[in-house]
Formats: C-alpha cells, sequence, structure tokens
C-alpha cells in the first residue's frame, strides 16, 4: 500500500512538472507573439485616443472601456475561431484577409489626410450634447477600427506559435489578446485621463508638484493632438505595410516585386549607414508603407465618391 501510495505522489509530481513545462511554454510562446507584433500593438494605441475627442471627462473612462471589451470580443469570438480555422484548412485565405483589412485602414488614414487638405469643418460638438447614438457610433466605429489592428496582432502571434500543437497555439493567443487589450486601452485610458491628475497636482501645497501639474494641463491638448495626427499616419503605414507583405504571400503570390525591392534596399541601408543602419532601414521600410497605404487609401476614396450616399438617395 506504501508503494502503491508513493507511486501516486510520483505520478502526481511528473503531472505537476508536465503541467508546469506547458505553462512555461505557453507563456513563452505568448511573450514572442507578443513581442512579434509589438509595431501594431503601439499603432493600436496610437490609433484608438482620436475617436475619443470632443467626449466629456467624466464619458471617457466608460467608452474606453466599451470599446476595450468589445475589443476582447473581437479578438476572441471573431478573430481567434477563424485564425485558426483558417491556418488549418486553408491558409492561403489569411494573406488576402489582412489585405482586406489593410485596405480598409490605408482608406480610414486617407480619409482624414484629405478631409484635413480639404479644408472642411468637423462637427465639434461634444458627443454626450448629441445624445447616446453619437457614442454608440464612436465605439462602433472604434471597435472596426480594432477588429482590423487586432486581426493583424493575432495573425502576426499565431505565425509565431504555429509550430505548436493546437491547444498551445489556443492557449497562447488567449494570452496575448488579454495582455494586448489591457496594454494598449490601459495606456489609453492614461493617455485621456493625464489632464485630471495633472488638476490634481496642481491643487497640491508642493510648488514643484504645482508646476508639474500645470505642466501636464497645459501639455496634454498637444499631446494628444499629436496622437491623432500619429493614428493617422499608423493607419496609413500599418495598412500599407499589411499590403506591402501580402501581396506576395503563400496562397497570393500575386506580386512579391514591390516587397522585395523595398526590403531589399532597406537592408542596403542598414548594411551601408553603421549604428543607425537599422534604425534607418525600418524607416525607409516605414515610409514605402505609408506612401502605398496613402495611395491605395486614396482610390478608395475616389471610388467612393461617386457612390451616392444611403443618405443622399433617401432626401
Amino acid at each position: 500500500m506504501i508503494g502503491g501510495l508513493i507511486g501516486l505522489l510520483d505520478d502526481i509530481a511528473a503531472l505537476a512538472k508536465l503541467s508546469a513545462a506547458s505553462l512555461d511554454d505557453v507563456s513563452a510562446a505568448a511573450g514572442r507573439a507578443t513581442a512579434k507584433a509589438a509595431g501594431v500593438v503601439v499603432d493600436d494605441a496610437a490609433v484608438t485616443p482620436q475617436y475619443l475627442q470632443g467626449v466629456t471627462a467624466e464619458r471617457e473612462l466608460s467608452l474606453v472601456k466599451k470599446i476595450a471589451m468589445g475589443s476582447i470580443r473581437n479578438k476572441l469570438i471573431f478573430i481567434l475561431p477563424v485564425a485558426l480555422l483558417l491556418n488549418h484548412f486553408l491558409p492561403g485565405l489569411l494573406p488576402i484577409i489582412l489585405m482586406v483589412g489593410g485596405t480598409y485602414l490605408a482608406f480610414e488614414g486617407a480619409e482624414k489626410v484629405w478631409h484635413k487638405l480639404s479644408g472642411e469643418q468637423d462637427d465639434d460638438k461634444p458627443s454626450v450634447e448629441k445624445g447616446p447614438e453619437a457614442e454608440k457610433k464612436i465605439v462602433s466605429n472604434a471597435i472596426r477600427t480594432d477588429l482590423i489592428l487586432s486581426a493583424e496582432i493575432m495573425v502576426i502571434a499565431l505565425s509565431a506559435v504555429s509550430h505548436q500543437g493546437f491547444w498551445s497555439q489556443l492557449a497562447s493567443l488567449v494570452v496575448v489578446a488579454f495582455f494586448i487589450t489591457i496594454l494598449v486601452y490601459g495606456v489609453v485610458a492614461l493617455l485621456i485621463r493625464m489632464d485630471d491628475l495633472g488638476l490634481k497636482l496642481a491643487q497640491r501645497d508642493s510648488s514643484g508638484i504645482q508646476t508639474l501639474g500645470r505642466s501636464l494641463v497645459t501639455a496634454m491638448p498637444k499631446v494628444l493632438t499629436a496622437i491623432s495626427v500619429v493614428g493617422t499616419v499608423a493607419m496609413l503605414w500599418v495598412g500599407g505595410h499589411i499590403l506591402l507583405v501580402n501581396l506576395g504571400a503563400d496562397g497570393t503570390g500575386w506580386f512579391n516585386a514591390p516587397y522585395a525591392w523595398v526590403h531589399h534596399v532597406e537592408q542596403s541601408i542598414a548594411e551601408a549607414t553603421g549604428g543607425l543602419g537599422g534604425m534607418l532601414g525600418w524607416s525607409f521600410n516605414t515610409l514605402c508603407s505609408a506612401l502605398i497605404g496613402f495611395l491605395v487609401g486614396s482610390v478608395v476614396v475616389g471610388v467612393l465618391r461617386f457612390i451616392p450616399s444611403r443618405k443622399a438617395q433617401t432626401e
């Protein structure tokens, strides 16, 4: 009986070691996947705050929470099952789906650029004064854009763990989904509430802390404006990069020349410029991606201008 008990304890210990090793594998895979998708994560954090411009302070965190919940739904309910199934049965469709999303991002970015260049004025009335429908529109627009960025993040993450078994892939991607969503929308919440923190600091007794608080209050409108610009550029950059990379990817093979040329020039710049080579090469790749995004997005903007809107048809 004692021998059986010892054997049982040995089995439990072995199972515990196996479980710990599996958790370590999942954690490591999730870490690699998150690092590989880091560029798109930065873009996601830069794009989201622009949707909250004009929202009153007391509603900002509520809307961020709704967008974050929508982002989790995007990743877990829509993107994750589809990505895993397509990766297993129809891997050739993944690049095409990504290109559709990239085109949408490029369109959104180009539309904002042309809107700014045209000098058209936005209705800057705070959404809370327009009613709940305006807030719903803000949330739905942000979640729709998040769907594209989240799809890119999850597919990039999937490529980092594609050598593992199905359940390890699933566990790793679930970890990535939660971690990235918390990271992105935690940063967004921090950014949009920084001016409130500044106001509280400005009321402290210490003159140094008061100065810091006033500086935060003064700087945040400029910071948010800069982030809005970065968000627009990020849409063009990510959208163009998705198109550039996936146009000649496995499953399409349509036209690999643009990516091959950009990648070749990027490597040449990196090799010829010493310590700054990596950054300069990356900057060239980013510029090319943004230009492609702007060109493709502008074409879509132009095409849609010739399609009568539903509102116009009903008038």
